[in-house]
């Protein structure tokens, strides 16, 4: 049996919860975790008692604003890189398309900096995907690693270092500090240098085709 269509009141109530997470999202990009849950209500323009209605503390807001906004990166890159079967160009065009958003889709990138090593132990957005993608490529022998987990480690301080130098240095090319980490990335993991190299600059899929909808 098909499911019911939602109601005027499911789609006033998913409008309320949406905009408490992205009110969330704009407070973390900015840094002010501190916030009281009226500034927080007042910014999404609803009541307090809709608040509650929703979540039981600012804790749990943000903890779902940040799953939100690492769920919505998460499935542009697997919308991305759905075509692609090598691990060692998942992992590569996923950690290029990541550099690129720093600077394509700032608040986002800021949710994502300001969250810190946290984002490393999520089970959404980048981690599982990085891990997945890595795990998978010492199982297939395309990477040469001694300790995976390890090696995420690796990936997930240089992604984080990534973004944070690219909001220091506005003026540094996105493109190709993403590009070159990458092939530092692969080089480390194991794959030849001349390979590495040819991974890292390959064409990459229509970033923009799916960005619209994501965090601005």
């Amino acid at each position: 049996m098909a499911d019911a269509a939602p109601t005027r009141l499911d789609r006033r109530k998913a409008r309320t919860r949406a905009a408490l997470i992205h009110a969330a999202q704009t407070f973390i990009a900015d840094g002010r975790t501190n916030a009281a849950i009226l500034d927080l209500t007042q910014a999404a323009d609803v009541g307090m008692g809709s608040f509650y209605n929703h979540f039981s503390s600012k804790d749990e807001l943000f903890r779902a604003a940040v799953e939100d906004a690492l769920d919505r990166h998460g499935a542009v890159l697997d919308e991305l890189t759905r075509d692609m079967t090598d691990p060692a160009e998942v992992f590569a065009c996923s950690f290029r398309l990541t550099g690129r958003l720093h600077r394509r889709r700032p608040q986002l990138s800021k949710v994502l900096l300001n969250t810190g090593p946290a984002i490393a132990t999520s089970a959404h957005g980048i981690a599982p995907r990085a891990r997945r993608d890595i795990h998978a490529g010492v199982r297939t022998g395309r990477f040469t690693v001694a300790d995976a987990e390890l090696a995420f480690v690796i990936a997930a301080g240089a992604a984080l270092c990534l973004g944070q130098l690219l909001h220091t240095e506005p003026d540094r090319d996105d493109a190709q500090a993403a590009d070159q980490i990458t092939e530092d990335l692969l080089r480390t993991f194991g794959v030849p240098a001349d390979e590495a190299r040819e991974i890292s600059r390959r064409p990459l899929p229509d970033l923009d085709r799916l960005l619209p909808g994501a965090i601005a």
